[in-house]
């Protein structure tokens, strides 16, 4: 599980401790000895989790979240609490931080908390527009948004609960975040957890919190999601993975509005709205006997569904002026500009990863696109290759075009040969990766650190790949 870990805390012997930790579990990691220090490297990029101490001088970890927090949302912040300042991360959770861990605290539960804010990271968030100076809304004019626009308006400001379905990279999450700023909740917390990051031997406690000596690791009492959730409103992503074994307490807890934290006897109210989302069709996970009929029931009282981006290409050209001007501030960029043979290249692709893979196309395009424009030549070649009119090219496995006599018009189409067509996409994935490894390089001169940042991987995932593709470290960099 690769990823770059930036530990901000101004005690060194826990940083060197949390460092040597880390880098046991095979990641990478940055180390700061202050917030102001942490936040200067973690606006050169590549972090991909930041650990922070919650009381330091100069900047304090509540400050670090809120910079993490304007400058990149999607990256996960870990306080590091004293029993004093329990609360204060608390809060600080219902701002927005991933998680915290409390000193002193078991090694085992720090690789956990760092594992699923990991996952959760790779998981990547499912955005309809993406974060521009701190706005995060719905792009779109098609019908098919208007009326997702029409829905949200009718029942933002209700008890009841919703239900979000929509292919991976639809933008769930900004529904259920458009339910909630639109709500006489607004004003507190919009609690958050992707239940695929979440191991099952782990989900009931995250739900419902736990009490001191419930398990072995647990040295301090901590609230649950729901706890944390309470006044305002818990977006539960991904519930189709939560384990059928788990799905009877999490019923009670909607019906009831009430729980017991894991090892505790003392039942708990909480006044919570809850949204959930899953890209799984629940219907047949009924039928596999992998979710429970009473609990979707529960939970489907408003459905929403999302679009593909494919059904609705007219927004693309909105998508892609947002991501534009959301990269050239990124990126320090001057990109005034698509030029119209790109737009339509984009307008004709499919999308299999929906508007996550535009924002990620376009962050691609806007990186590597020489001058003010981007044009049809810094797309990927494949969105090219798909509307080219020419013949198919010849890839690895392939035999040429072979006549075929027929009662009715002759037809040439290539044939497989050894190789399948996942084969061939592979390879032809692969090639692409090479490709923008090497690009990376030449615009950095060879410096391995500062092409792995604009490639948005780690260091170490970098030179691996390099090795893969046979191209050369070089000596000293």
């Amino acid at each position: 599980m690769s990823a770059t870990i930036l530990v901000v805390d101004d005690e060194t012997n826990l940083r060197k401790v949390l460092a040597a930790t880390l880098k046991r579990e095979g990641y990478d990691v940055v180390q700061a000895q202050d917030g102001a220090e942490g936040v200067s490297l973690f606006d050169k990029g590549g972090i991909d989790v930041v650990v922070s101490d919650l009381v330091m001088p100069k900047l304090g970890g509540f400050e670090v979240l809120r910079h993490v927090q304007e400058k990149a949302p999607d990256v996960p912040v870990i306080l590091i609490t004293a029993h004093g300042t329990v609360d204060s991360a608390v809060s600080a959770i219902k701002t927005g931080a991933f998680d915290y861990v409390t000193k002193p605290f078991e090694q085992a539960e720090l690789k956990q908390v760092i594992a699923k804010a990991v996952r959760t990271r790779d998981l990547g968030r499912s955005n309809l527009a993406g974060t521009l100076d701190g706005e995060r809304r719905i792009i779109g004019q098609s019908p098919a948004i208007q009326e997702i626009y029409r829905i949200v308006e009718k029942v933002a400001d209700t008890p009841s609960t919703v239900l979000i379905t929509g292919e991976s990279g639809t933008g769930k999450e900004l529904v259920a975040q458009a339910l909630h700023q639109g709500s006489s909740r607004r004003t507190k917390p919009l609690i958050k957890i992707n239940c695929a990051a979440i191991p099952k031997d782990l989900m009931e406690s995250e739900l419902f919190g736990y009490e001191r000596g419930a398990f072995t690791g647990a040295v301090t009492s901590k609230p649950g999601r729901f706890e944390l959730a309470d006044g305002g409103t818990l977006f539960l992503d991904e519930i189709g993975e939560i384990p059928i074994e788990m799905q009877v307490k999490l019923l009670r807890a909607l019906q009831e509005s009430e729980f017991e934290r894991v090892g505790g006897v003392k039942t708990l109210k909480v006044d919570v709205r809850l949204v959930a989302a899953t890209n799984r069709d629940l219907s047949r996970e009924i039928q596999a006997g992998r979710f429970r009929e009473d609990l979707f029931y529960r939970l489907n009282v408003v459905p929403i569904s999302l679009p593909p981006l494919r059904d609705r290409r007219s927004d693309i050209p909105l998508l892609v002026e947002f991501f534009r001007e959301k990269y050239n501030r990124k990126l320090n960029k001057r990109i005034e500009r698509v030029e119209p043979a790109a737009m339509e290249l984009l307008q004709a692709w499919n999308f299999p990863g929906n508007i996550r893979e535009l924002e990620n196309l376009l962050e691609r395009a806007v990186l590597f696109a020489d001058g003010s424009t981007v044009r049809a030549e810094d797309l990927p070649e494949n969105l090219r290759r798909a509307a080219a009119p020419a013949a198919p090219p010849q890839a690895p496995g392939l035999q040429p075009p072979v006549p075929v006599t027929t009662p009715g018009p002759a037809a040439a189409l290539p044939v497989l040969a050894e190789a399948s067509m996942k084969d061939i996409v592979r390879g032809a994935a692969a090639a692409l990766e090479r490709d923008l490894i090497v690009r990376a390089l030449e615009e950095t001169g060879g410096n391995v650190t500062q092409a792995a940042r604009k490639l948005k991987i780690s260091r170490k995932s970098l030179q691996n790949k390099m090795k893969e593709f046979g191209l050369r470290l070089p000596e000293e960099r």
